[in-house]
């Protein structure tokens, strides 16, 4: 596990771009907090470090946005879908494992979808709303390295 504290939305935004820099195909990234919290921000710094030139933002209606990079990045809103069965009505068995990243904004919302690994990044607010406690936990052994080499980033 790895926590830190992040004070802007343009820090948000660079410790996602350094994530997105480290992630492999076929990683899947959870994203969890409040609304507010900046997990729209923290996606759009991983589509930035996956070389993502378009306007990445939340697809909470369209539920998936797919978009091309270094590898392909498939963000994913759980916000509004009201069964866990509503992962299977989006097809979001093709994303997991896939040859691109996928990163789920809400995952609580599907948890029985999720794969058997994941990195899981719980967003918090703090400073009377002003900054954000940021924990990355690896769900899997595979995923255990990416967080020490997020924190060697982050360190520098």
């Amino acid at each position: 596990m790895y926590s830190l504290e992040v004070l802007s939305p343009e820090d948000m935004q660079r410790l996602g771009q350094g994530l997105g820099t480290l992630l492999r195909p076929g990683d899947v990234v959870c994203l969890a907090g409040p609304l507010g919290a900046g997990k729209t921000t923290l996606a759009q710094g991983i589509a930035a470090g996956l070389q993502i030139n378009e306007q990445v933002t939340s697809p909470t209606f369209t539920i998936v946005h797919t978009f091309q990079g270094r590898l392909p990045f498939n963000h994913v809103d759980a916000y509004r879908l009201e069964h866990p069965g509503a992962a299977e009505d989006i097809g979001l068995e093709e994303f997991l494992g896939g040859p691109g990243v996928t990163v789920i904004e809400w995952a609580e919302n599907i948890q029985s979808y999720l794969p058997p690994e994941y990195l899981q990044v719980d967003i918090e607010v703090i400073h009377g709303g002003h900054g954000r406690a940021v924990t990355f936990r690896p769900v899997g052994q595979s995923i255990t390295p990416l967080i020490k080499e997020l924190k060697a980033l982050c360190e520098c």
